[in-house]
């Protein structure tokens, strides 16, 4: 599948907290996604609206398969999400975790060696993968995180705050993997409160309070507000949507 994801007008009231406010944006296919914004700036909500975990008091989702409309109960099977809180078992190793989600998949021998191998490669963790999940250094127990969302083969990955509390250079290499990973042409939606992040991804959706402050290409955005950073990009929308309040 070539998955797209249409945004329109999407509000959430979770108990007196407006967690979404009008929220319109756009996630296609082939391209690495952003969504940057501090705590309680409204990530989590949108990310699982976008799974349907969640309900729209009020805005619509869409999804598109190769341009033409389709179903999130069609795009489902090809749908990876790494959550910001992962229930990985302590006591499990790399390599159970894996046989785990292959029998989840329902992946035949020859398919599940092939992906084993290729994931166990790319992050680096061959001679860990009898270690037990919960021995795992941060930036090591992300990476098995994301490799169980990887066993599927998905269209469609998102991630929040996958790098979050995690050590500079895992941060560096877990980047390294989501760069190869978005040259296999699937949508790929990142959370982040970290925004140096922000210059890593093809689009940006900035977001704070609820609301979408700015979306686009990273560069061409901070061209247009004429600063040199996404801290400073981000302060200045927050400001100017303040005033506006």
């Amino acid at each position: 599948m070539r998955v797209s994801i249409h945004v329109d007008d999407l509000t959430k009231r979770l108990g007196r907290t407006q967690a979404l406010d009008g929220v319109t944006t756009r996630f296609e296919t082939g391209l690495m996604h952003g969504v940057i914004g501090p705590e309680g700036a409204g990530k989590t909500t949108l990310f699982r609206h976008l799974v349907g975990l969640l309900r729209p008091n009020s805005g619509s989702l869409r999804y598109f398969d190769s341009g033409q409309p389709t179903t999130l109960e069609a795009v489902r099977p090809n749908l990876a999400y790494m959550p910001q809180q992962q229930s990985l078992y302590p006591d499990l190793s790399i390599e159970e975790h894996l046989e785990f989600f292959r029998e989840l998949h329902g992946l035949s021998d020859a398919e599940y060696i092939e992906k084993r191998d290729r994931l166990l490669h790319l992050t680096r963790l061959e001679k860990f993968r009898d270690r037990p999940a919960g021995q795992l250094s941060g930036g090591m127990y992300k990476k098995l995180g994301l490799m169980c969302a990887l066993v599927s083969s998905p269209s469609v990955l998102l991630l929040d705050e996958p790098t979050n509390g995690v050590d500079p250079i895992s941060r560096r290499e877990f980047w390294e993997l989501l760069y190869h990973l978005s040259e296999q042409n699937i949508l790929i939606v990142i959370a982040t409160a970290y925004m140096d992040e922000a210059e890593r991804c093809a689009r940006v959706h900035l977001m704070d309070a609820g609301k979408l402050i700015g979306a686009g290409e990273p560069r061409a955005l901070m061209e247009q507000e004429k600063v040199r950073s996404f801290d400073e990009y981000f302060l200045r929308r927050s400001a100017d949507r303040s005033r506006d309040a």
